[in-house]
């Protein structure tokens, strides 16, 4: 009776048998079930950590064992030409249409297509000894210049070679030479002309031996030399004679500031706490009985800067920019012969100016394009990485206004020189002035020494 008696009260202070839970399992709140879609999540992560991990540790073995077998298959997948994998598709697809339809017709062709593919293997077969020696005359020319060059092949094996061909790749396009039977220690020369009309820096070779069946299925190459660039450089003008010396004299007077160091004596001065004792003219001191000092002219050495805009929008075409790139080179080789200080700047930066060759070399590898720069961007840059110029040349092109190469005088320091030179292909030359610049239009590179004696007048 007693029992009885607890257990309904039990019941009903509970009012239902209290359910069990699942222990480490999340219920939703208020019930006793498990949230919805959490053992989802759970064996989603479970699943996921083992596969990054096993793809972190498989993925660069794979990448190695793909690198290796595709180095060892390179000999061989190397050799069949497009026109070859063509062919064994079309074999494997005949093959197999014959064989699951009986096609006779099929396995015939198929048959036939690998006949052809094991008749071009005995085209491509055998080994050869060349010394190969590519020849250029010169690797440096001017636009319009000759340039020559030969391959020299000899057999250097201890048997006679068969006829074969050589690629001489030239740029973007392949010259292609023709070898005779070569007996043991024999000869055979090819000389070549390569055009230079434009402005490049064209790469010659390398030299390769070619042997390859009749139908192209098969092509087996080998590489015998090195490339070797040849730099075509821009056209430039001697700027001798009348326009010797034409940097001296754009400078005009020499500065009249005063130094207390420096080579150009100019006067003397009474002494100043905290000149230097060396300076003192001691002759003068007794004789007036007080110290006196030299006093020194300030010296500066000729530093010429070229601004060339490479923003092809500002030029009427591929001849006016081409004709600022020479102009540009040849006011920097004759600063050089000059013995002058020379910075050379574009938007895409300085260029090596050391020597004539390597600049004539930088200004072969200019490119032009549209740039969002403009000339007057190009002066403050060359304001900014030359402060201690004595002359300015800004070279642009037609399409640069009267108030832009106002805007760019004005971003050149006050005491330097500046002149513009707009290359305006075919007009004629003329010179003007914008207020304190000097403006010279340009249309053929052989005015050039005539325009700059004019502006220096």
């Amino acid at each position: 009776m007693t029992t009885s008696t607890t257990e309904k009260r039990s019941r009903s202070r509970s009012g239902a048998p209290s359910a069990p839970t699942l222990r480490g399992t999340p219920t939703s709140r208020g019930t006793g079930q498990p949230r919805p879609g959490t053992s989802t999540r759970v064996r989603d992560l479970l699943l996921t950590r083992p596969a990054r991990a096993a793809g972190s540790l498989l993925g660069p073995l794979t990448a190695s064992i793909g690198a290796g077998v595709r180095r060892i298959l390179a000999p061989v997948t190397d050799v069949v030409s497009p026109l070859g994998w063509l062919l064994l598709a079309v074999v494997v697809v005949l093959g197999t249409l014959g064989l699951a339809f009986g096609w006779d017709e099929a396995r015939i062709a198929a048959v036939l297509g690998m006949l052809l593919l094991a008749l071009s293997v005995a085209f491509i077969l055998g080994r050869s000894a060349y010394a190969v020696e590519l020849d250029l005359a010169r690797t440096r020319v001017a636009v319009g210049d000759r340039a020559i060059g030969g391959v020299t092949v000899s057999n250097a094996s201890d048997r006679t070679l068969l006829p074969a061909s050589l690629e001489l790749p030239v740029g973007s396009a392949t010259a292609l030479f023709h070898l005779p039977r070569l007996r043991p220690d024999q000869q055979h020369e090819d000389l070549f002309s390569i055009p230079t009309q434009r402005r490049a820096v064209i790469v010659v070779g390398p030299v390769r031996s070619v042997r390859q069946d009749p139908l192209g299925l098969l092509r087996r190459q080998m590489t015998w030399t090195d490339p070797t660039d040849l730099y075509v450089h821009p056209q430039t003008t001697p700027l001798v004679g009348s326009a010797a010396g034409f940097i001296k004299d754009l400078e005009g007077l020499p500065t009249k500031e005063l130094s207390s160091a420096d080579v150009s004596f100019h006067a003397l001065r009474d002494y100043v706490p905290g000149d230097d004792r060396r300076h003192i003219h001691w002759k003068t001191t007794a004789r007036t009985n007080t110290l006196m000092v030299r006093q020194f002219e300030e010296t500066r050495r000729s530093h010429l800067a070229v601004a060339l805009s490479t923003n092809t929008a500002e030029y009427d075409g591929e001849p006016g920019f081409e004709l600022a790139v020479s102009v540009a080179s040849s006011i920097g080789l004759q600063a050089i012969r000059e013995q002058r200080n020379l910075s050379v700047l574009t938007q895409a930066g300085p260029l090596r100016s050391d020597t004539g060759r390597n600049l004539l070399d930088s200004a072969t590898r200019i490119e032009g394009r549209v740039l969002r720069t403009t000339a007057v961007d190009l002066a403050r840059t060359t304001a900014d990485a030359v402060p201690n110029a004595s002359v300015v040349f800004l070279i642009v092109g037609a399409s640069v206004t009267p108030s832009q190469l106002r805007s760019s005088a004005a971003s050149i320091p006050p005491g330097i020189r500046c002149l513009a030179v707009r290359c305006i292909d075919g007009t004629q030359a003329s010179r003007a002035s914008i207020g304190d610049l000097t403006v010279l239009t340009l249309g053929n590179l052989g005015d050039l020494a005539l325009v700059l004696r004019k502006a220096a007048a």
